[in-house]
């Protein structure tokens, strides 16, 4: 199945990437306004760090599966799983996105000085860090899979930035879990 033309598909997933992290740290940085936003109550504005936490938690599952999958050769078995993988991702950084804009940017620390310098920030530095690398490499593999018949990926670079992607993806969804327990649980 070609849902993309192939000769597209590094343009696509560079504008893909400028897009989405541009959306990402204008949101960040307090630079969409709330009022573009429909506002929603506010326990549902509270309850999206759990939200996310439990999508990130069945994200690295998904993924774990969709990895095992096509090492057994199981391509139907893995493309469902790297897809729900992907839509997961996307249901993420939809609800993390709309409480940054209707919050104005992300939240203080709430624990004590030394446990937000030498626990906190190290990672979630590390976490948005691979977030970012992870954007351009998960748009790439997925526009090969849409671009070309499952019998012409092993000619092309998928596998080998989809293991590279699936492994940066797993350790930030990880990393994502352990800011919301310092943020949300711990302190």
């Amino acid at each position: 199945m070609e849902y993309v033309p192939r000769e597209r598909v590094r343009l696509l997933t560079g504008v893909l990437s400028v897009v989405s992290l541009a959306v990402v740290f204008a949101a960040a940085g307090g630079r969409i306004p709330s009022s573009s936003v429909p506002t929603a109550p506010e326990w549902v504005i509270e309850a999206i760090p759990l939200v996310n936490a439990v999508l990130s938690a069945i994200a690295i599952g998904t993924i774990t599966v969709g990895w095992r999958a096509i090492r057994r050769g199981e391509v139907d078995r893995h493309r469902v799983a790297m897809l729900s993988s992907f839509g997961l991702f996307a249901s993420f950084l939809a609800l993390y996105l709309y409480r940054l804009t209707v919050t104005g940017g992300p939240q203080d620390f709430p624990g004590p000085a030394a446990v937000e310098q030498f626990v906190y920030l190290p990672i979630l530095a590390v976490h948005i860090l691979l977030a970012i690398v992870c954007i351009p490499l998960l748009y790439y593999a997925l526009l090969l899979a849409l671009s070309r018949p499952v019998a012409e990926l092993p000619e092309t670079s998928h596998a080998r930035i989809g293991r590279i992607a699936a492994t940066l993806w797993l350790i930030s969804f990880s990393l994502g879990i352990v800011v919301f327990v310092l943020l949300h649980v711990l302190y």
